[in-house]
């Protein structure tokens, strides 16, 4: 049971981070401050953060309590009293990664009181006391330039764009359609612009000044092919598809945006054509919604986003260690329990989360609503639950998914226990397959991520039913080979280690029946690229999705899988924008500011071969520094929008300066530029 949240004495905790140099250590430091005039005695300090503090770091000070993952509890010496006007300070060194950015730090933290009450302590930013530039926030908006280098405003640029002339610009457009696709392209793209840009009346009756555009569907044109034809009076848009259609108005919408928003630097053509096609099929952004949650609005509006550039997949990630974001009917304790986190729950406060109860999930209504709306903007929507590892929060909800028996310990690469299901317990089927079953009606796509990333090399090393399970597959030695496994924390982002292991062979188990479960649904099975440990899948029903490089990605497609390129490297939009504190985000891949991004050829050094099992790429978002939601702006734009012409337009008609001339007209989740 949660307790209850009291108020105490004021409080301020102020964090900095002091980096490693030849004549020191690296430092980081946590000062709580009392403010007020009494005394604080028996008490703990609870913080979180991306940054984790390891067992193994180095503390003067304090000592840790309880820790799971990015949640650690600090506890004073013993008989300490905090008198009014002084200072607690906790110095931790030999971190297992260093600190790179200001989120790194502590994003969450309040103090537990011995009866139980707590005290919420408001954060600052962890500071650098080698770099004092001011921290940077909100999406970056490149100014449109006076002489941009092309006419007309459109991200992801078209395939052919043959205009002529300037004419004043048309307060709006009337939109005309007879026929159902037509029809149905003109309500989105009606939605759609009065959810982005309501106050610019890009739609309007001709009564208001709206010229008319003529909505035709026509035959011989590829599914998202488009074509749009200007005249003095009229504008055709024509194509084979609503989705094709919606393209089009959505070109035809930008480049009105830039003409009446930038008159001096760009123009309404009198007449022309612009003809286009996307070069990729997928093109995709993941969302994590574990770590940080979304409400329906916020993940209604992005859809929006995505569909004005034109990115056709969201891939969801609803479930993680850190939470359970979906409604089963089945299982109600997964939302009861693994939708939320606080001080006395089963998940602890996470990732800048406080004492207080927090969280929230998609009811089975709310996941209806948007994948309607994506649909009618064209973009088709892809669940994943991942599993058998990252199942954490899953686990405090049913705890009949682990071994009664099991013993001893492994940890995940983000420091949770035992976070794997079984798959050596029936139980663990069972219960997938009846939550499989009620999304499958939930998505229509019939596409469902499965995750397989991350597994441990200790994974189920101390489960007498996964050992039993070994030793009928492999025998004896192979069983007490994994047993010795038994403890083993794993530190590194990675998950090539368990090839060849115990934990391998029972992954390879798991895979090869949940995807011959979802087959028989009629469901095509996504997976991280790790799916394709024990080549057990059926590549004709599924694909996966390269996270670790190009050149891993090229082996997965040399042998025979279909491919999403997401390399982390460039394409994990949680990344920072460049190696300064300054910037927001995470640093274990990388970085990648937005022209790298822009520029990385997702199918570098690919044969012909290769190439045909090319999907699309997909930009990923992981949630964990994303607690300011200034945050998320600042690493998702315009990221979002290079990815897209990255995925739309042939690679010998992209153009940086083109498209920065440009992407400061793409809207943004939390402002507009």
């Amino acid at each position: 049971m949660m307790m209850s949240i009291q108020r105490q004495p004021a409080l301020r905790l102020e964090t900095s981070w002091l980096p490693a140099s030849e004549e020191r250590d690296q430092a980081y430091t946590l000062n709580l401050k009392n403010l007020s005039s009494n005394s604080l005695a028996n008490f703990t300090l609870c913080i979180s953060g991306p940054g984790r503090v390891d067992p193994a770091v180095h503390i003067e000070g304090g000592t840790i309590g309880r820790r799971l993952s990015n949640f650690t509890e600090f506890l004073p010496p013993e008989n300490f009293e905090l008198e009014a006007g002084k200072t607690w300070t906790l110095t931790i060194s030999a971190l297992s990664w260093p600190f790179q950015h200001w989120t790194d730090g502590a994003t969450g933290a309040y103090v537990a009181f011995a009866d139980g009450g707590t005290l919420a302590l408001s954060v600052e930013p962890t500071r650098s006391l080698a770099n004092n530039a001011p921290l940077k926030r909100g999406a970056e908006i490149y100014p449109v330039p006076v002489n941009p280098p092309v006419p007309v405003a459109i991200v992801p640029w078209p395939d052919v764009v043959s205009v002529s002339g300037k004419r004043s610009v048309p307060p709006g457009f009337a939109l005309n359609a007879g026929n159902p696709p037509a029809i149905a392209a003109a309500a989105a793209f009606t939605d759609l612009v009065e959810q982005l840009f309501a106050v610019e009346g890009i739609v309007r009756p001709v009564s208001e000044g709206g010229m008319p555009v003529m909505l035709d569907v026509v035959e011989g044109l590829a599914p998202e092919a488009y074509r749009v034809s200007f005249s003095s009076e009229t504008v055709h848009i024509s194509a084979g598809t609503q989705t094709g259609l919606l393209y089009g108005l959505i070109t035809l919408g930008q480049v009105w945006r830039g003409a009446h928003l930038y008159p001096h630097a760009f123009r309404f053509p009198v007449e022309g054509e612009i003809r286009d096609e996307p070069s990729m099929g997928w093109r995709g952004l993941h969302l994590d919604v574990a770590r940080q949650f979304y409400g329906k609005a916020e993940i209604k509006k992005l859809l929006s986003i995505l569909a004005w550039n034109k990115v056709n997949r969201f891939h969801w990630h609803l479930s993680d260690d850190e939470a359970w974001r979906i409604e089963i009917d089945a299982y109600p304790a997964l939302t009861e329990v693994g939708a939320w986190r606080g001080h006395g729950l089963p998940i602890p406060p996470l990732l800048g989360s406080g004492a207080a109860r927090t969280g929230g999930y998609y009811t089975k209504a709310a996941v209806r609503e948007i994948v309607a709306h994506a649909k009618e903007l064209g973009i088709e929507v892809v669940p994943e639950i991942d599993v058998p590892g990252h199942c954490y929060a899953m686990q405090q909800a049913i705890p009949e998914l682990r071994d009664p028996q099991e013993a001893g310990s492994y940890h995940s690469v983000q420091g949770f226990p035992d976070n794997c299901l079984n798959p050596a317990r029936e139980k663990t089927y069972e219960v997938l397959e009846t939550i499989f079953r009620e999304l499958i009606e939930l998505f229509p796509f019939k596409t469902i991520h499965i995750g397989a990333d991350e597994v441990p090399l200790g994974a189920w090393s101390g489960s007498p039913e996964a050992l039993a399970r070994l030793r009928e597959i492999g025998g004896d030695a192979v069983a007490k080979a994994h047993a010795k496994r038994l403890n083993v924390i794993t530190n590194t982002h990675g998950a090539d280690d368990i090839d060849g292991s115990g934990a391998a062979v029972l992954q390879s188990i798991f895979l090869a029946r949940i995807q011959k479960f979802l087959a028989e649904q009629g469901c095509i099975t996504g997976g991280w690229e790790e799916a394709a440990h024990g080549n057990v899948i059926d590549k004709a029903r599924s694909y996966l999705c390269g996270w670790r490089s190009v050149e891993v990605s090229a082996a997965l497609a040399g042998q025979g899988y279909e491919m999403v390129v997401c390399p982390g490297q460039v394409y994990y939009l949680d990344m920072a924008n460049s190696p300064d504190w300054d910037e927001p985000g995470a640093s274990w891949a990388g970085w990648s500011e937005p022209e790298k991004l822009y520029n990385f050829d997702p199918v570098e050094g690919w044969s012909d071969e290769q190439k045909k099992k090319l999907r699309g790429i997909q930009a990923c978002i992981w949630s964990e520094p994303m607690t300011d939601r200034a945050v998320f702006d600042r690493l998702v734009f315009p990221r979002i929008s290079a990815l897209a012409e990255s995925a739309w337009t042939k690679p010998a008609d992209k153009s940086w300066e083109r498209f920065k001339a440009v992407a400061g007209l793409m809207p943004v989740l939390y402002a507009y530029p």
